[in-house]
């Protein structure tokens, strides 16, 4: 069977900054609230006329030029978002057209803040059977035009924010590859963690009688999200080592989805390993859901914490409830 690697990588966020002691002027906060119970100083909001598929086209384009591959050689288009710029269709067909490639195919996968990992496993299966060679794959959101910005919707709008990260995967002719992928899905307790609407459930976002806005904004219950959070975590990291018969100690680095750092640090304890072995760029960025973790992977590489023939695992939690996690030897 045929392996998989990540030959290149890019990311992309918006340039406006917002910092906590900006959302304390919108909103009854402050610095200190949201830096003790998040980690997060600051994030990026995309502005009235940036969309997803802006910043995953630039995050794409980034990440073609890093695997220097001309775009032709793409077979395939994978995008995991929540917040794509249409109901429907998917971010993935808008890409297709703006990187000019021949009629790939392309769709989208809603799987939150498992969405990345979910893609890459996706793409690894088509590469393994010899579907495709060369595939893209984005996490992309901008979330943070669904949020409630004032007091009401604090607890999710100090969380939020938008960006978009890429990964160009292909055929892999030596020992770096994804070693195994781990994929997961509760839905009992899709509620603690949702967007109500635009949905079909009683057309309520069709009738303008019938519309009520907070159906509109993201809705969590924290304190179940980071409950389930930290136990599911260490689950599929360890799923991920059993699998490949490797110890913690062999791997470089994790690469989590960026929720809280407090959840970082309860990983950390219960897999037994530093802080430091656990990558965190929350305090720049905030929660960018789908986005987070090719985020993290870009700058991780960026800043040589990743070189060749180190095991690294990327581990997510997000809505469904869904987990996944993903063994790469780079």
């Amino acid at each position: 069977m045929k392996k998989t690697r990540i030959i290149g990588a890019g990311f992309c966020v918006p340039d406006n900054v917002v910092t906590n002691d900006d959302l304390s002027k919108m909103m009854d906060t402050s610095d200190e609230w949201i830096y003790s119970r998040s980690g997060i100083k600051e994030r990026r909001w995309a502005d009235e006329k940036t969309t997803t598929s802006d910043l995953a086209y630039e995050a794409s384009y980034r990440a073609i030029k890093q695997a220097q591959i001309d775009p032709d050689e793409i077979d395939m288009i994978v995008v995991g978002t929540l917040s794509s710029d249409y109901f429907f269709p998917g971010v993935s067909a808008q890409l297709q057209e703006r990187l000019n490639l021949r009629n790939v195919a392309a769709f989208d996968i809603k799987a939150a803040c498992s969405a990345f990992v979910y893609s890459l496993s996706i793409a690894d299966q088509f590469i393994k059977t010899g579907a495709a060679k060369t595939i893209l794959i984005i996490g992309a959101e901008t979330q943070t035009k669904l949020i409630e910005k004032s007091t009401e919707g604090r607890d999710i709008a100090v969380l939020f924010g938008d960006g978009a990260g890429a990964a160009v995967l292909q055929t892999s002719s030596n020992e770096s590859c994804i070693l195994s992928t781990h994929l997961h899905s509760e839905g009992k307790d899709l509620k603690n963690l949702w967007m109500e609407a635009p949905g079909t459930v009683e057309n309520g976002w069709v009738d303008d009688a019938k519309i009520f806005k907070s159906k509109f904004t993201p809705k969590m219950n924290g304190k179940e999200v980071f409950r389930s959070a930290v136990t599911r975590f260490p689950e599929v990291i360890n799923e991920a080592l059993k699998h490949n018969d490797i110890k913690i100690e062999d791997v470089k680095l994790i690469v989590p989805h960026q929720a809280n750092f407090r959840i970082s640090e309860a990983v950390a304890k219960r897999l037994g390993v530093d802080t430091e072995k656990v990558y965190s760029n929350i305090h720049k960025y905030g929660n960018t859901t789908a986005a987070s973790i090719p985020i993290a992977l870009c700058e991780a590489l960026e800043q040589n914490r990743i070189s060749k023939g180190d095991i690294i695992i990327l581990a997510a939690f997000g809505a469904g409830y869904t987990w996944a996690s993903a063994a790469i030897r780079w």
